[in-house]
């Protein structure tokens, strides 16, 4: 029984990232089986605080990509509002943004900032974007319009 629940369940994922990539203008990151976030729950960020492994047991689809979280709740509550809690950039290094490329994350790298989840490529990329983070924000906004649908092997 768990594994014909296991099997609707990916159906319904597969035909959802089908849907939303044909339809999606914007690139999001997301790795090779299309996870995004290095596979860490993007709720968590803004309620704990910090990077927490997701689980492909608690899964949402969003811009074009599968977003893993630790709980049902966190599911639950990106459902209601994703948003609120995707990454800003599409989930793409929000300091390579700012220079106007896409880099992948590993996900351990972020800020949430005035409400809005940033992620970097690594805590090395993140020391040097927060360094001037406001600036680095609004250089990476004027960026974002001129690259979103531009695909990051493109830049």
């Amino acid at each position: 029984m768990k594994t014909l629940s296991f099997l609707k369940s990916a159906t319904v994922i597969a035909v959802s990232l089908i849907s939303f990539s044909v339809f999606a203008d914007v690139d999001t990151f997301a790795d090779d089986n299309a996870v995004t976030l290095s596979g860490h729950d993007a709720v968590a960020y803004f309620t704990e605080n910090q990077a927490v492994e997701g689980s492909a047991a608690f899964t949402s689809v969003y811009d074009g990509a599968i977003f893993y979280f630790s709980s049902a709740k966190n599911r639950d509550t990106f459902n209601a509002n994703p948003a609120k809690y995707a990454p800003q950039y599409g989930g793409f290094c929000a300091y390579g943004t700012a220079l106007g490329k896409k880099l992948p994350v590993d996900g351990k790298a972020f800020e949430v900032v005035d409400g809005k989840l940033y992620v970097n490529k690594n805590l090395d990329v993140y020391e040097t974007w927060v360094e001037d983070k406001e600036e680095n924000i609004t250089e990476a906004n004027s960026q974002w319009k001129v690259i979103k649908s531009v695909a990051a092997q493109d830049l």
